[in-house]
């Protein structure tokens, strides 16, 4: 607040009252009376914008996008006695805007939702997983039938029943173990040859 105003007496006015008369001198051509409008209502706007829960740095952010809004935007404004709620008006408008934003941006740590994720597999997991299945799969169906039902049923049984094994593949008991072994090299090769492009 400038000095001359200071002795003229006008401490004693209201905060809404200081802003109205800074205002209508600021309008009426006095560009130090924008100083006392400023000085006269950011206290008031700060308290506004920190009741919304706003840390310095986003009370400060809001506060001045008020007073850049105001400057555009003050002849808007009809009324003199109306400057300091349309300026409280505007910060809360602010204030409100910017902490829904800031729950919207807030970052969460992978601890936080490692907790309350279903666990899965990556995609890039699955992908690989498919992949490798696949190229499986391509290099079982490169061996004769009788190696493909072996491998098959070896593959999806825990403990096979060689004696039902045998008879299914009219295979002695004793060969089923090396007649595996040799089915899964000939598998192994044909994934080699396979990995070979």
């Amino acid at each position: 607040m400038s000095e001359d105003r200071r002795a003229e007496g006008q401490l004693d006015q209201s905060p809404w009252d200081l802003a109205s008369g800074a205002f209508i001198a600021w309008r009426s051509g006095d560009a130090s009376a924008v100083d006392d409008l400023v000085s006269t209502m950011t206290p008031v706007l700060w308290h506004v914008v920190r009741a919304y829960g706003h840390d310095r740095q986003s009370a400060e952010d809001v506060i001045q996008a008020t007073w850049l809004g105001f400057v555009r935007l003050h002849q808007t404004i009809d009324d003199p006695k109306a400057v300091a709620s349309w300026l409280i008006t505007s910060a809360r408008r602010g204030a409100a805007a910017h902490a829904r934003t800031a729950r919207r941006a807030t970052p969460v740590q992978d601890e936080t939702l490692h907790a309350v994720l279903p666990d899965a597999e990556s995609a890039e997991a699955l992908a690989v997983l498919g992949d490798e299945g696949s190229r499986l799969w391509k290099a079982v169906a490169s061996v004769d039938e009788r190696c493909r039902k072996l491998l098959r049923v070896v593959a999806f049984m825990d403990r096979p029943d060689y004696q039902s094994l045998s008879q299914d593949l009219d295979m002695p008991v004793g060969s089923i173990g090396p007649t595996r072994a040799r089915c899964l090299a000939k598998v192994r090769t044909a994934l080699e040859r396979g990995g070979e492009r």
